[in-house]
């Protein structure tokens, strides 16, 4: 089959099965178009529980996948190929954070979305990069567990006055962007803004005009009158990013800021989901249900 002929199928299958494709923003751009919504991995598992779908094709990573399962249990939800993971939310799984929690008795664990449905059904509430800062002041303690991302934890640990004791996690593709980085693009774009996400390192997030998450930069996109814009994220945004405004100029700051599993997905591969109604994720109940608790408990904030 040719690519007109896959996204014939793909669109006919899209209606008999009663489905919606959501795609994050770090998907190639083929995936990107053909999906009825993108955005960041919360937004998207909202807007899926929000649909009327009976079926949910969800382009990203497993995580992802599992948190359109446990906000949409009725439904049947995809992952159009099962080895899709992410590294960071591998750095810790619910052993080691029951582990770390008996070693700080007592005190509330908040973690970042991009974590498996185990890991939140351990912790207290659930946290996105752009609303961390005030799920950890929401909470009245003064000492808080942070999971998994150091270089969020510390983001967030400068905006607030509580004590952050962070996971030594990490998210590979912004690790690997350094301030070295930065300052070479700068050279040659001098006059361009720098945008970069939380989970950035330290030194690189100090050298930014503005730190913000997917979801934001995507907002940013639409209301930027900059001329350039170097962007601190994994590089599959920048697709988005000039979609929404052509007239701004985006550059990554880093080339090879790339995330291979979010790049493993492709026309093929959502055709096959929807015409084998594979690969299905379903999360069990009992794990379902205390992961739910945490994950609306942000979405209340």
């Amino acid at each position: 089959m040719n690519k007109e002929e896959i996204l014939g199928r793909i669109a006919e299958l899209r209606k008999e099965r009663k489905a919606v494709i959501l795609a994050h923003n770090y998907q190639i751009g083929e995936v990107q178009d053909i999906a009825d919504y993108t955005g960041d991995s919360l937004g998207l598992s909202q807007e899926a529980a929000r649909s009327s779908a009976e079926v949910i094709v969800f382009c990203g990573v497993h995580f992802m996948a599992e948190t359109a399962a446990i906000l949409s249990p009725q439904k049947t939800v995809l992952l159009p190929d099962l080895h899709a993971g992410c590294p960071m939310a591998d750095m810790i799984t619910a052993q080691e954070l029951r582990e770390w929690k008996a070693r700080y008795p007592g005190r509330k664990v908040v973690s970042y979305v991009n974590t498996t449905a185990e890991v939140k059904a351990e912790s207290e509430i659930c946290c996105t990069s752009s609303n961390a800062v005030k799920v950890v002041n929401s909470l009245p303690d003064d000492e808080i567990l942070f999971a998994p991302d150091k270089n969020l934890a510390a983001y967030v640990a400068r905006q607030t006055k509580k004590k952050i004791i962070a996971w030594d996690g990490y998210c590979y593709v912004h690790n690997q962007i350094l301030a070295a980085d930065v300052q070479a693009r700068k050279k040659t774009h001098p006059e361009a803004e720098l945008w970069v996400h939380p989970e950035c390192r330290p030194e690189v997030i100090d050298l930014a005009d503005k730190v913000i998450s997917t979801g934001n930069m995507v907002k940013a996109a639409r209301e930027t009158s900059a001329k350039e814009v170097l962007v601190g994220t994994e590089a599959g945004i920048l697709y988005r990013l000039r979609k929404e405004n052509p007239r701004t100029a985006f550059y990554p700051v880093k080339e090879l800021a790339f995330c291979s599993n979010m790049k493993k997905i492709n026309l093929i591969k959502v055709w096959k989901a929807l015409e084998e109604m594979q690969f299905r994720v379903e999360v069990p109940a009992a794990i379902s249900q205390r992961a739910r608790g945490a994950i609306e408990k942000m979405i209340q904030i």
